[in-house]
């Protein structure tokens, strides 16, 4: 096969993973998007709201670390499908279910569908990256982040006027999902020589760091994971009912605003790949999470207007940070590409979920200006950045082309 038809392989791969991304965040996003309307329905407190959440993401965080571990010790690339499979059958739950548990048992069923997802989608990502890995963690991420965005304009105007049997609609987009995740796991069955022969260059051409200094960055990369999806729970959340608290929009407007939110959110993680790539993924980490502090600091106090239009600049700044901190941990330990996207992926889900949590908790008690005056402190977090050392595999790339064995 040609070197340019190989690219073009690569490209359109990577095009189709982004869109089971979409497809797979997008149905993850209903369930937050859906939440004044379970609420109501069940007559909900805001603990039992975080109490969703968590079941949803500590099935992802604590299931994706041991999924990507296996498939990179045992690749499955089936698996895409599978776990799409999982996240239907919890769709249909999710419409039908008439009590508050058989929700709570959606929410976890959905979640496990993501912890299968993410760690194999993320390696068949960096197979079909020709080099440029951080492009395509972002494009493999915009896809998921941009479905993300979706879920709220279709739980505003699908889901709230026809109440919450409508979900069952998209088990369709769903299915969809399956088709598309199946071929590209029958790609990735034919790239794995690909896999093997990057894993070898990266181990030769990039020395281990000592044990004491992977230890040492990993735990600060935690950190700054910590403050970004703490501080993103509290906006994903309990954005719409902060401001229907203290601006008295209804559940549609406030929906909007939400939409507005995460839609800049795909379009920074699109943006902080190929920013890596250039100028080096700790350079994107520091302007990334550093960055957005006075933004964050002004939130609580701003009017409507200004609200709007500073959560689309958190939204934009932050999320580039995402594609940078995986690919640097990547980095760090080269070939366990499944473990590093199991493990932050995870670690994403499970602190956005225990956040939520305690988020939802802490409103409770005190109020939900209180947590958003609270969380505006968390990107203060990211001067820890100054601690992470130069990797030489974070430094600029030129492309290379994929010789994937597709037709």
């Amino acid at each position: 096969m040609s070197s340019s038809s190989s690219s073009r392989t690569a490209i359109n791969v990577l095009i189709a993973v982004a869109a089971g991304h979409l497809i797979n965040d997008l149905l993850q996003s209903l369930l937050p998007a859906i939440y004044p309307i379970l609420k109501d329905d069940f007559h909900l407190d805001f603990w039992q709201v975080g109490m969703i959440t968590l079941a949803n993401q500590m099935t992802a965080s604590l299931l994706q670390p041991v999924v990507g571990h296996a498939l990179d010790r045992h690749p499955r690339p089936h698996a895409l499908a599978f776990g799409m499979s999982i996240t239907l059958g919890g769709l249909v739950l999710l419409a039908a279910g008439h009590r508050f548990a058989l929700v709570v048992l959606a929410a976890a069923l959905i979640g496990v569908g993501s912890s299968i997802f993410h760690p194999e989608s993320s390696r068949v990502a960096r197979a079909a990256s020709g080099g440029r890995h951080g492009v395509a963690q972002s494009l493999f991420q915009t896809g998921g982040n941009f479905g993300s965005s979706l879920g709220p304009l279709l739980a505003a105007f699908v889901v709230a006027p026809y109440g919450r049997h409508s979900i069952g609609w998209f088990t369709i987009i769903a299915a969809i999902g399956v088709a598309t995740l199946w071929r590209i796991g029958e790609w990735h069955t034919r790239a794995r020589a690909i896999e093997r022969a990057e894993s070898v260059r990266e181990k030769t051409t990039h020395p281990p760091m000592p044990a004491a200094h992977v230890r040492r960055s990993l735990v600060i990369l935690v950190a700054l994971v910590f403050s970004k999806f703490i501080y993103m729970a509290s906006l994903s959340n309990y954005y719409t009912f902060f401001l229907i608290h203290r601006f008295g929009l209804s559940i549609q407007q406030a929906q909007l605003y939400l939409f507005g939110f995460l839609a800049a959110v795909a379009a920074g993680t699109f943006a902080g790949g190929p920013l890596g790539d250039r100028i080096g993924r700790k350079a994107v980490i520091w302007v990334s999470i550093g960055g957005v502090l006075p933004f964050s600091l002004l939130l609580p106090y701003a009017s409507l207007f200004w609200t709007g239009v500073l959560s689309v600049i958190i939204g934009l700044v932050l999320s580039s940070a995402f594609s940078a901190i995986l690919v640097y941990a990547q980095e760090l330990l080269p070939g366990r590409v499944g473990l590093i996207a199991g493990l932050f992926f995870g670690l994403a889900f499970g602190i956005g979920g225990l956040g939520a949590a305690a988020l939802g908790k802490l409103a409770d008690v005190t109020s939900l200006d209180f947590v958003y005056r609270l969380c505006s402190l968390l990107p203060a977090i990211g001067l820890l950045t100054a601690f992470l050392p130069d990797l030489p595999g974070s430094m600029p790339v030129r492309a290379k082309p994929a010789t994937a064995g597709a037709r």
